[in-house]
């Protein structure tokens, strides 16, 4: 591992944790304890990853996601003491890669961090500058985002994985629990009712001149498949 991770939480124990366990594995850590501190710092340097508390006084954790993701495809991980599903979808939907549960053990923050970091690797070698085109669809790997009827259409972190996930391979069903284990990792508080509501936004996302097309279809008790069929 060589990263340059930013580690923010103001609890100065789970900083001086990450920051002990992370240096072993040759990363470069650095703690903060203010959210608008932090994101000033990444805003005006850089970071390899971010790990990031829900909870702060001030800016809090997903205020500070939200911010990151405007201009930034960062890596996320989200820190938090709360276990609800609704803040787990919440924070995974403003674009939070992973999530850990506290408390946790150092040594499943060090495998999180060694997880995502492989994935945004292979992602970021398997498919670079590439470009999907369908009827009215156009879906733009470079710049993570998607061309509608050719509008632009404002489409989060998740939604954009789950969906150049199953364009990618138009025709191929995929099992929720596939594409919970691409889209999601190992993060056991997601579960299939997350694909489903995910699959009923991008639906709401790509519709286009009353349905002209459909896109995402239901393949009964098994998952999802990407086709264009006339609507």
């Amino acid at each position: 591992m060589s990263l340059r991770v930013l580690v923010v939480d103001d609890d100065p124990n789970v900083c001086e944790i990450a920051k002990l366990y992370l240096e072993k594995q040759q990363a470069e850590v650095i703690p903060m304890s203010n959210g608008a501190e932090a994101l000033d710092y990444l805003m005006n340097s850089s970071a390899d990853l971010v790990i990031l508390d829900l909870m702060m006084p001030g800016m809090d954790g997903l205020t500070m996601c939200r911010e990151i993701r405007k201009g930034s495809t960062v890596p996320i991980i989200m820190l938090t003491a709360k276990a609800s599903e609704y803040d787990r979808i919440l924070g995974l939907d403003l674009g939070a890669d992973d999530y850990i549960t506290k408390p946790f053990s150092p040594s499943e923050l060090v495998s999180r961090v060694n997880s995502l970091m492989r994935r945004v690797e292979f992602d970021k070698n398997r498919y670079n500058h590439e470009k999907l085109e369908f009827s009215c669809l156009t879906i733009d790997v470079t710049s993570r985002s998607i061309l509608v009827c050719g509008d632009n259409v404002k489409i989060t972190p998740k939604e954009f994985d789950l969906l150049y996930l199953l364009a990618r391979e138009p025709g191929r069903v995929f099992s929720r629990e596939k594409i919970l284990n691409v889209i999601w990792g190992y993060d056991r508080y997601v579960n299939d009712r997350t694909v489903d509501v995910h699959i009923k936004w991008l639906r709401e996302k790509l519709r286009c001149n009353n349905n002209e097309y459909a896109y995402l279809h239901t393949v009964h008790k098994i998952g999802y498949k990407f086709e264009v069929h006339p609507g």
